[in-house]
């Protein structure tokens, strides 16, 4: 078994990287290069913006290469609270904006080429108990009715052909879509230097301080000056942006990816191939990979670390949860097991914006593969003065009382919605 990324060690090795010195001046400066960044830096490069990425580690090596390989519409919370808490005209254009993220997606997978096996497969949002049905169902008849048509209710008779576990419904998203996470971070990359951006890896943002109307950007291999900087940093947000460590809470998500399966035990396990995420508040999610490995990933501690000690003890206990859904496959060989930040707000919506004097977009508390790449576009166009479609524009964004950047309540957090589980 492997202590790394499925994503990763699967995906070509992204080699257009600035060699040489940090330096010169930019119109745009990006800091960070996961698919946020990335994104934006290809919107920009192909408006003419002279663009740099500033990558601490590699592209790709953060939340953006670290998760379960889900594409998924639909929001992290149910609609009709979405709706009591933003508005019904907020809520739905945040709605949209994961539909037009998988759109968006598409869209530039085509037009650069990338080869990273996009699907759309659908997801499933699984009832794990029966009296989560009820839930399920408010829900689809809220979405179905209001913003998302092509969405279904599914019985638990219905599910036999899509899954090979017993759950008592599920709602169908239509829309949601799958790929291979590493191959489109590279191609994403490449991307941005075909269309004249710069990327420098290995380059962490050390101090920030704004000269006039530039802004100098100091990392280890030396600086550069740019009129405009976009944070795209996520879980990853180093000190020196006090505003964001106040408001982002970093948790660990956890995954494990077995062989590949045969075809017998795909069609026991999961015929309906699909992305599936089960209803408990600490659930699971799964997908079959390209190459027919079942990616099973959760919330398995409650935990700010992600590294090999800690994705290990991890990877045993989601192995006893995949036995658990999966009893046929409690056998199975685990080859890789991984471990990543994941950068969730408060109430668990993302926010976009200016702050501070810079643009910024985080926060996609668990869904940032899709919506990621969208607001990575959406922030490159409110730069370039286009349309502003960010639909998160002025809802507030309060600190959290007593955080200053370790999440050092997350194990209470953990007990609380465990406890949940056990009685709801």
């Amino acid at each position: 078994m492997k202590f790394a990324s499925y994503w990763h060690d699967t995906a070509p090795v992204f080699d257009k990287g600035a060699g040489g010195p940090v330096d010169g001046h930019y119109d745009v400066a990006v800091i960070g290069g996961g698919f946020t960044g990335l994104s934006a830096a290809r919107q920009l490069a192909r408006a003419g913006a002279r663009v740099v990425v500033l990558e601490a580690e590699r592209v790709g090596w953060g939340a953006s290469g670290r998760n379960g390989g889900h594409l998924n519409n639909g929001l992290a919370h149910s609609y009709p609270d979405a709706k009591a808490k933003l508005g019904k005209e907020r809520a739905i254009a945040l709605y949209k904006a994961f539909d037009d993220s998988i759109d968006t997606i598409a869209s530039i997978i085509d037009d650069e080429g990338i080869d990273c096996d996009f699907r759309r497969a659908g997801k499933l949002k699984l009832a794990s108990k029966p009296q989560h049905v009820a839930g399920l169902a408010k829900n689809f008849e809220a979405i179905h009715a209001e913003v998302d048509p092509d969405t279904a209710l599914l019985s638990a008779g219905d599910l036999k052909a899509e899954i090979g576990a017993p759950f008592y419904g599920a709602m169908l998203f239509r829309k949601s879509a799958v790929m291979h996470m590493g191959r489109y971070v590279t191609g994403l990359a490449q991307a941005v230097v075909r269309h004249g951006g710069t990327i420098f890896e290995n380059a962490p943002v050390t101090d920030t301080v704004r000269t006039g109307n530039r802004h100098v950007l100091t990392t280890p291999r030396g600086q550069v000056t740019a009129d405009t900087v976009l944070v795209a940093t996520g879980a990853y947000t180093t000190p020196n942006f006090g505003f964001f460590r106040k408001r982002i809470i970093v948790v660990g998500s956890f995954i494990i990816a077995t062989r590949p399966l045969n075809a017998a035990e795909i069609a026991a396990a999961m015929p309906g191939n699909r992305t599936c995420v089960t209803s408990m508040h600490v659930g699971n999610y799964f997908r079959l990979s390209p190459d027919n490995r079942l990616i099973f990933g959760g919330r398995a501690r409650f935990s700010a670390t992600s590294d090999h000690t800690s994705d290990a003890r991890s990877g045993k206990i989601l192995r006893a949860q995949m036995a658990s859904i999966f009893p046929a496959l409690a056998d199975v060989e685990i080859d890789y097991c991984w471990g990543g930040l994941l950068d969730m707000t408060q109430d668990r919506l993302p926010r976009a914006g200016y702050q501070d004097g810079v643009w910024y977009a985080m926060g996609f508390s668990g869904h940032g593969a899709q919506l990621s790449t969208q607001l990575g576009v959406v922030m490159a166009d409110n730069i370039l003065g286009r349309e502003d479609r960010n639909p998160m524009k002025g809802v507030a964004w309060n600190a959290i009382p007593g955080h200053f950047g370790k999440p050092w309540f997350l194990p209470m957090v953990g007990l609380y919605y465990k406890m949940l589980d056990r009685i709801r």
